[in-house]
């Protein structure tokens, strides 16, 4: 029984903080009439107590089954999310043709598979790298929710002053310093990170979050220039072998 003098939240809002689903996942699901509160088939909008209990019909995990989530090297010149000043939005590159010939998955591209398919996360137009392109509200969550604590990994070429070449000793160590942690981006502070050099001229980071153009603006701050960005690894899942312009889907038994 649910306690009716308790705060009560919207439902969609209360599945996705569940991990059952996104939000517009709820909805659709609600529309549907695949969503029961306390035994009572669910309208949109309604609101539930904490100790509600909230049943979902099999169709609705028959339909989430179907989704896919898709890893794509990001090529430089292409958008994360939809078409922008003449540049194509990455999706654009999943088609049967760039599907990498090395992925293990056993699925086939179908059309419908780019329907609501959405980036959990961004990488500039000028970076490249690992790419997450989901339908799935809990993939999304887990990568860009506001409490995800998933590692981005990214190699970064970086110059000091003119030089390009041998940067690392030429970088005082305090300017590392201040990359781990003690930076602010729009007046609010960064969270701590882990930056080390990867080779004499390119920085490895490891961050937890990913504010807009997050690492290029933190290397601004120190006196860095970035000259090549790449992401290489979102939680456990890398980029690896994966060509540049391809993709293939993320396997069954790989979590981020």
């Amino acid at each position: 029984m649910s306690d009716t003098h308790a705060p009560t939240t919207r439902l969609n809002k209360r599945m996705a903080e569940l991990g059952l689903c996104s939000r517009r996942e709820a909805d659709e699901w609600i529309a549907r009439g695949w969503v029961r509160v306390d035994g009572r088939v669910a309208g949109i909008g309604v609101q539930v107590a904490p100790g509600a209990r909230i049943d979902i019909d099999p169709a609705a995990r028959g339909h989430q089954q179907e989704q896919v989530t898709i890893l794509l090297h990001k090529p430089v010149g292409y958008v994360s999310g939809q078409a922008e000043d003449g540049y194509q939005p990455a999706a654009a590159l999943v088609q049967a043709r760039s599907h990498w010939r090395g992925d293990a998955s056993r699925q086939r591209f179908s059309p419908g598979q780019l329907r609501g398919l959405a980036p959990a996360g961004r990488l500039d137009i000028d970076s490249t790298g690992l790419l997450v392109l989901t339908q799935d509200g809990r993939v999304a969550r887990r990568l860009i929710g506001e409490d995800s604590t998933v590692e981005k990994e990214y190699l970064v070429r970086v110059a000091w002053g003119e030089a390009t070449v041998g940067v690392q000793p030429l970088v005082p160590p305090a300017a590392l310093a201040k990359l781990r942690h003690g930076l602010s981006l729009d007046g609010r502070p960064l969270k701590p990170a882990r930056v080390d050099w990867q080779n004499p001229e390119q920085l490895r980071f490891v961050l937890t979050e990913g504010r807009k153009r997050q690492i290029r603006r933190m290397c601004e701050l120190v006196g860095l220039k970035v000259m090549g960005l790449k992401r290489v690894r979102i939680g456990a899942v890398t980029l690896g072998q994966l060509p540049l312009g391809q993709w293939r889907y993320l396997g069954p038994d790989e979590r981020f």
